[in-house]
């Protein structure tokens, strides 16, 4: 059950994660909002798009690091776990998991650009890691390979993510009950995030990501 010290963290990931990194990036280092170009997401992704892989590397670490961070959150809660320790109780971990989760609705709707931010995949991906991190690393290899074959983000997103409850369930066998209801939400949620990206998919019109030398 949340308590006040609960709340009062929820509302620090929230606001963690509404951090505008690839908005701040751009306004900082390149006089541009990265919004009003390419897909006018505040992501990684459009980051890497508009400005190039030097912005972007930056702001898709800091993205991962918001879900992560806040998911770690649990270790300065008074009655949180042990840091050196593996063990998590089913209440901690519910906890880590409504932190992580305010961290990626910051993102998607950050109360510091008004309200208009990505599609959360790189913070959920942190979210992840934080939970799971052999789950989330099969879930990167296969954006991966998809995303080097394919050259589509928005593929190899909805395709790992899709990976991610699999893995849970069938190849660690996971006791978590929470963790296996939450991953079975995760590629729904990125199913909802990128349907845009899925009508131009079939539409053939998905824009490939390339990497420009010069940026």
């Amino acid at each position: 059950m949340l308590n006040t010290e609960h709340i009062i963290f929820l509302i620090v990931a929230y606001l963690l994660g509404s951090f505008p990194s690839a908005v701040w990036m751009g306004k900082t280092f390149y006089n541009k909002d990265v919004r009003e170009f390419g897909s006018g997401n505040a992501g990684a992704t459009n980051t890497f798009r508009v400005l190039g892989k030097k912005a972007g590397i930056p702001v898709l670490l800091m993205d991962i690091f918001k879900g992560w961070f806040s998911v770690n959150l649990i270790y300065f809660v008074s009655d949180g776990c042990n840091p050196f320790s593996d063990d998590v109780s089913s209440s901690q971990f519910e906890v880590q998991l409504a932190f992580g989760i305010a961290a990626v609705i910051g993102h998607l709707f950050p109360i510091y650009t008004g309200f208009r931010g990505g599609k959360g995949i790189a913070t959920l991906l942190g979210l992840l890691i934080g939970l799971s991190y052999p789950a989330a690393l099969a879930a990167i290899i296969v954006f991966v390979l998809v995303f080097v074959i394919s050259k589509y983000v928005s593929l190899g997103s909805i395709l790992a993510s899709s990976v991610f409850p699999v893995v849970v369930f069938f190849l660690l066998n996971e006791p978590n009950s929470s963790l296996k209801i939450f991953s079975v939400f995760v590629p729904i949620l990125t199913l909802i995030t990128h349907q845009k990206n899925i009508e131009r998919l079939i539409r053939g019109e998905e824009n490939k990501v390339t990497f420009d030398k010069n940026k």
